[in-house]
């Protein structure tokens, strides 16, 4: 559970293994190899065993891929991690923005002609079938073995960890009634089964968690659900030790090496999601002539859509995790400026978590970024990057907790010593954008994408902006990162009520700083306003009760509403955590009323 501050990742480890893959085409007679992120169940975070991009690379972030050629490596990955990327990799591995440059053009202008490999079952069906089609004549998709795992000696075993219930009365929803609920929708579609791939779809489906992934209690399985309500259940026997009298619905547990055979065996039309099911069942299924539908993983939606017991649970979840949080900034505060570092500080909030009694895990490495530190959008501490913030700096940190009633997630930025004015003034900025979509009203039918630029404007008016995405899903006691709903440019789901997300506006000046600051927040149905009109209307419920630091809010430059949400998020942090903080006095001051000098 304790994060682990192990030395990173020297880059000097990199070349003579991009030697040693090198050899592996050359054996094979391949030209080039896609070295993606990715795991055989497509999630964001994968296994110590699965780091094969870190491994070879040295790049440890969370969003990206490699192609490696004879002559040419390339990382390619978005703006969050361009600076981390960099730092991280030899130089004889070029860094390729995302998405402003395709894997196809660069594959055409470094290869020309050849044979580009890859594991089926680490890439999707729709990035596959996209690349084909994209692909320049001459060049040709070969389904592969794993090269990397060829030449990786010391590969870590995979996980192996036994599986454990979530009870129904946690989830609000039983996991027969769930089952139920999608093969109702299999049968509306005149589909035979879909299969199902993602692990936290299983987790929510089955109301089970496992702790597969670090930080995010997954269980590694796949499952084939049938339109009579049956479910193939594709797990390691010893994982779903203890679980016996957990599923209450019709399941056949199998073992995971039998899927592509009773996938072969399926009746059409078999229902997909081409955006998460790997190539290699893809492939099955065209092989037998099963006839595919594609759509969207059904469990996505009503496993976004929270329950009122879930929504219930997570508020309890964030009352505790703010008033930890609080104690770790009185704390952090009380240190003379120049005195903490970064390991220093993540454990130290950590330690604040664990003293709920409650803590089961953090929800991912807490970033604790210092002065330019802070501009690494993902930055990560390790005992050889860890360094002192000093007076007159900024300290970024962003952390959550995994509770069995909720995942929390939580950035607050706060001066070390005294700040600056232009600090002042991009601080105000980035929480201006914060209280823009805590307050936004929006009809039923507006996506992320529609709420995206309310966060960003008063960054906007000043000349500066931020590279990633204004907002991310949110599960409860499941992933920090979850789908399909998100607050960004390219997000066009509808947000419903229930589903949680990130509110988290920022700001990143190379060398210098970084602020963000982040709230989780939940749709709902607001209360009607006096003349509004016969919409749909939609809002936020805030769910984090931390405050903002004072001290680096320009208050000349809010408007009187931002100031009164300021205040009264101020007085309700009061309200529902006072009695649960040790650093009462602290507190008090922090949520002070900004007519009050800080």
């Amino acid at each position: 559970m304790l994060q682990t501050f192990a030395p990173s990742t020297s880059p000097d480890q990199s070349p003579p293994r991009l030697a040693a893959l090198r050899q592996q085409l050359e054996s094979k007679q391949l030209d080039a190899f896609l070295i993606p992120r990715a795991d055989r169940f497509q999630g964001e975070y994968v296994a110590p065993a699965d780091e094969r991009l870190a491994w070879l690379t040295g790049f440890t972030g969370s969003a990206g891929f490699a192609v490696v050629t004879s002559l040419k490596a390339a990382l390619f990955t978005d703006g969050r991690y361009t600076l981390q990327g960099r730092s991280q990799t030899p130089d004889e591995i070029d860094i390729v923005g995302i998405p402003g440059t395709k894997l196809a053009d660069w594959l055409g202008e470094h290869l020309g002609t050849g044979r580009v490999a890859y594991d089926p079952w680490l890439h999707t069906a729709g990035q596959i079938e996209t690349l084909r089609k994209t692909l320049a004549p001459g060049l040709d998709l070969i389904p592969s073995d794993n090269l990397v795992d060829l030449v990786w000696d010391d590969r870590p075993e995979p996980p192996a960890e036994p599986f454990s219930a979530y009870p129904a009365k946690l989830a609000g929803q039983t996991s027969a009634g769930k089952i139920n609920e999608i093969a109702d929708k299999l049968r509306e579609a005149h589909r035979s089964a879909t299969v199902l791939t993602q692990p936290d779809s299983l987790a929510w489906l089955l109301n089970i968690r496992g702790s597969d992934i670090p930080r995010n209690p997954v269980p590694h399985a796949m499952a084939i659900l049938h339109e009579d309500g049956h479910l193939d259940l594709f797990a390691a026997e010893e994982k779903l030790a203890g679980l016996d009298d957990h599923f209450d619905a019709d399941i056949t547990r199998r073992d995971p090496g039998e899927i592509l055979r009773y996938i072969k065996k399926s009746s059409s039309p078999v229902q997909v999601d081409p955006d998460t099911l790997p190539d290699r069942i893809a492939t099955v299924l065209a092989d037998a002539d099963i006839t595919v539908e594609h759509a969207p993983d059904p469990c996505l939606l009503p496993k976004a859509r929270k329950t009122e017991t879930e929504l219930a649970n997570t508020r309890e979840a964030h009352l505790r995790d703010g008033a930890a949080v609080v104690d770790f900034l009185a704390w952090l505060d009380a240190q003379a400026p120049g005195t903490v570092d970064e390991i220093t500080a993540v454990t130290e909030l950590e330690n604040r978590r664990h003293q709920t009694g409650q803590l089961l895990d953090i929800s991912f490495e807490t970033i604790a970024g210092s002065g330019p530190h802070g501009a690494i959008v993902h930055y990560r501490v390790t005992n050889e990057t860890n360094r002192t913030a000093q007076p007159g700096e900024l300290f970024l940190i962003d952390s959550g907790g995994q509770y069995i009633d909720g995942t929390t997630d939580i950035t607050r930025t706060v001066p070390i010593g005294e700040p600056t004015e232009d600090q002042r003034k991009t601080y105000t900025a980035v929480l201006q954008g914060v209280i823009a979509i805590s307050t936004a009203r929006f009809p039923k039918g507006t996506a992320g994408r529609d709420l995206d630029p309310l966060a960003r404007a008063a960054l906007r008016r000043i000349g500066r902006d931020y590279d990633h995405g204004t907002g991310h899903g949110v599960g409860v006691y499941l992933s920090v990162h979850e789908g399909p709903q998100r607050l960004s440019k390219a997000s066009q789901i509808p947000l419903e009520p229930g589903m949680i997300l990130s509110n988290e506006p920022g700001y990143y000046r190379t060398d210098d700083f970084g602020i963000r600051l982040e709230n989780l927040i939940a749709v709902e149905l607001p209360q009607p306003l006096d003349g509004q009109d016969d919409r749909d209307w939609l809002g936020f419920e805030t769910l984090t009760w931390v405050p903002f630091d004072r001290r680096l809010i320009d208050t000349s430059a809010l408007a009187r509403f931002e100031r009164d949400w300021i205040d009264a998020y101020h007085a309700e942090i009061m309200e529902k955590i006072g009695g649960r903080v040790t650093e009462t006095d602290w507190l008090a001051g922090a949520c002070a009323p900004l007519t009050q000098s800080a």
